[in-house]
């Protein structure tokens, strides 16, 4: 697939932005640093015409002493140590965080160190012994991480009117960070059962932000001595290194913007400040008389979400290009027409973009569609500059189920799932105002009446007001996924498989195929007791992306108490209070776990197969699994984040079974955060789209081929679909009998 938007983890894009920065900066700070004094007062010159900035600007010093990297190491098979940055910008990037567990991880530093000194001390002496005088030894400070070599320190870019001398910290070598990183873990290997190679420190981190949040550059300090105290001579190369940190982020700003220069500096080291006190005014900068005491210099500070963009084709950022969209379908981004022409000229012709072009204008003109919604933030997160972060920290949704939202990662030894916490269940239930379900609760919200219809909300609106919720409430974010359920069990089961008499049936099981995500918010999958009280549910989550630990455990949610339990081996049981028992309504959910791809799953056929913004073509067990879904012939709906995807999908399952998918329809119950595009202007949200799959006649062994090049100017909502046959209608030589 051409494009990832809707499927990829943003923090890989926050980290992309990140190294890609850091590998431009490192460049051009070797440049400057190596050429004349006279190079320094030009860029001071250049930075002192800049425009002025009326946003405060902060320089953030952040110690790190807990968390290290390991690079290349465990058990699972991978290359070896380092991270390029090509593995996060190439042409085929991981999707998801866990994608870089053979290349990277993070690992706790204050855990086992104690008792470890005397033998890494005792391992580098006899390395050195062994190695001689041509390998680099690794010295131990005394936390037991390895200090920088005094030999081949880097020369770092001198401000005029400082002495040029050798730098000790790490970071700004020949190669840059990721081949200093590499060069430092050599053949120096820890004993005992922690990674073979000492994890790698970044001991500091240096953060140019504005007063909003906006990250504007980054600088990385590996394995250096930081502190308030006894830095020495670091302090003064530190100074050298924020210097110069300053200056390329005026001049290429990370974040959004062209260059400029702040109105206003304030650094959040006291000893930094008094060492930039004669440096910054050079800039044209005024600094701020004290220190920054605190963390930001207002309450409502967070990082911002991603802002700069990237080129399609070649994968540069906005801070190094400038780039615009193609100027026929306005959906892709090129940084100029070399690489427009590139990408129209590709083969096969039906990956050019001379070929998608009419088609995502298509899918360009249904972004208003998309962003009506009835919320009063709508039109906030709809908007392409959406600020997810800051919208979350504002309403202070920074734990539980949140979290799963936001860029905000775990740090060794947290828990990865919030569903195993009894506090975060608990809180979740009863209606913390900051916790996932503000106000949710059986106390504060009463169940459906026993005589409520079914298939009564097509809208957010209706749902909103039969169950009580302000406008204002971002929960739907998390609901978007039972109310599709929901959704697909009430309206369109019915609309497209009406032998079935679903709505009649009085137990229904789901599978909820290549779940990940949606097992993480397993908790919300409760409101389909409240939507549907009289049918007994049952959710089986499949997927080889859920945790191996939670393979074949079958929980109960129940609603017999006011507390929440866990009981060892039968999962999480969530009691939750419900007034008075009415004759004929369930009162528990029964979840089930198999973490393996579809087609290895055994066990009784389901009345209903249900997937998330599914992404066939993104997964190779996809050709497997629509094979198996043909096979056994159910009633199978998907959700797509955009029309893209869906059209992506339905040649994915002509591949793979020679049938094909419905024509997708918006789903009234989509997540009203838009998603954040890197390289394209389209419109993605989660579960913004439904379809069912199409299986192939039964007879005859031909399969359909997959769509070309058919129609200059497709309809956005009909993609190519072969001929079927009509529901209900014979099958020759095979009687009265009907698909199951």
């Amino acid at each position: 697939m051409e494009f990832v938007s809707g499927y990829r983890d943003e923090f890989l894009d926050f980290a992309a932005l990140l190294f890609g920065w850091f590998h431009k900066f490192v460049a051009e700070r070797r440049a400057v640093g190596t050429s004349l004094e006279g190079r320094w007062r030009q860029l001071e010159a250049q930075i002192r015409k800049l425009p002025q900035d009326p946003a405060l600007w902060v320089l953030h010093v952040l110690p790190n002493r807990s968390v290290g990297i390991s690079l290349g190491q465990g058990a699972e098979p991978g290359p070896g140590p380092g991270l390029g940055a090509a593995r996060l910008l190439g042409d085929e990037p991981p999707l998801h965080l866990r994608d870089l567990s053979p290349y990277i991880s993070f690992v706790s530093l204050e855990e086992g160190e104690e008792g470890e000194e005397e033998e890494e001390e005792e391992e580098e002496e006899e390395n050195g012994e062994e190695e001689g005088a041509g390998t680099k030894k690794v010295e131990t400070e005394e936390d037991g991480e390895p200090a920088p070599s005094s030999r081949e320190s880097p020369q770092e870019p001198t401000p005029p009117g400082e002495p040029e001398e050798a730098e000790q910290e790490a970071g700004g070598g020949e190669d840059g960070h990721e081949d200093r990183a590499e060069d430092e873990l050599g053949p120096e290997r820890r004993k005992g059962p922690r990674s073979d190679a000492a994890p790698l420190h970044l001991s500091c981190l240096l953060l140019v932000t504005d007063e909003h949040g906006t990250i504007l550059g980054i600088d990385l300090l590996m394995e250096g001595a930081r502190g308030s105290t006894g830095r020495g001579s670091g302090a003064e190369n530190l100074a050298r290194r924020a210097y110069a940190l300053l200056c390329h982020s005026m001049v290429c700003p990370m974040g959004s913007g062209d260059p400029r220069k702040p109105r206003q500096l304030t650094v959040g080291d006291a000893q930094l400040h008094r060492e930039l006190e004669n440096l910054v005014p050079r800039l044209g900068v005024k600094l701020a008389k004290t220190p920054m005491r605190t963390w930001g210099p207002r309450p409502g500070f967070t990082f911002a979400s991603l802002r700069a963009r990237t080129c399609h084709v070649c994968h540069r950022h906005s801070f190094e290009v400038k780039l615009t969209p193609c100027p026929q379908c306005g959906a892709v981004l090129y940084c100029g027409e070399a690489c427009l022409r590139a990408d129209w000229k590709r083969c096969p012709d039906d990956v050019s973009h001379r070929f998608w072009c009419p088609r995502l204008a298509a899918f360009m003109e249904r972004a208003g569609e998309l962003a009506t919604l009835p919320f009063t933030y709508t039109a906030e997160v709809t908007s392409e500059t959406f600020n997810k972060e800051a919208f979350l920290a504002s309403r202070g949704l920074t734990r539980g189920y949140w979290t799963q939202l936001s860029m905000l990662i775990p740090g060794p030894g947290a828990p990865r799932h919030p569903r195993g916490s009894t506090p975060s269940l608990s809180l979740l239930l009863h209606g913390d105002p900051c916790q996932p379900f503000q106000g949710y609760g059986p106390a504060l919200m009463p169940p459906v009446p026993p005589d409520s219809p079914r298939g009564l909300f097509g809208s957010w609106q209706d749902y909103y007001t039969w169950r009580g919720l302000s406008l204002d409430s971002p929960m739907a974010v998390l609901l978007t996924y039972p109310l599709t359920v929901y959704y697909v069990i009430t309206h369109l089961v019915p609309q497209s498989f009406p032998e079935l008499n679903i709505q009649n049936k009085q137990s229904l099981k789901i599978h909820v195929v290549e779940a990940g995500k949606e097992f993480d918010l397993v908790m919300v999958f409760w409101e389909l007791l409240v939507l549907l009280p009289h049918v007994a549910l049952e959710l089986q989550f499949v997927g080889d992306g859920l945790p191996p630990e939670s393979d074949q455990q079958h929980f109960t949610l129940q609603r017999d108490g006011p507390e929440v339990s866990v009981r060892p081996g039968s999962g999480v049981s969530a009691r939750l209070s419900s007034g008075t028992k009415e004759k004929g309504v369930h009162r528990d959910l029964q979840i089930k776990v198999s973490a393996r791809p579809y087609h290895l799953l055994q066990g009784p056929k389901p009345d209903l197969v249900i997937g998330f913004n599914s992404g066939f073509g993104l997964k190779d067990t996809w050709l497997s699994s629509l094979p198996r879904l043909q096979s056994l012939r159910v009633p199978a709906f998907f959700t797509e984040s955009s029309e893209y995807g869906c059209v992506m999908d339905d040649q994915t399952m002509a591949v793979a079974t020679g049938g094909g998918t419905s024509p997708p329809q918006p789903n009234p119950f989509r997540s009203p955060f838009r998603l954040r595009a890197a390289d394209n202007c389209m419109p993605w949200y989660c579960n913004a789209f439904i379809f069912h799959l199409v299986y192939k006649p039964s007879q005859g062994s031909g399969a359909r081929p997959a769509p070309g090049p058919v129609t200059p100017a497709p309809t956005p909502t009909a993609p190519p679909a072969p001929a079927r046959r009509r529901r209900g209608e014979k099958k020759p030589g095979r009687g009265s009998r009907r698909r199951k």
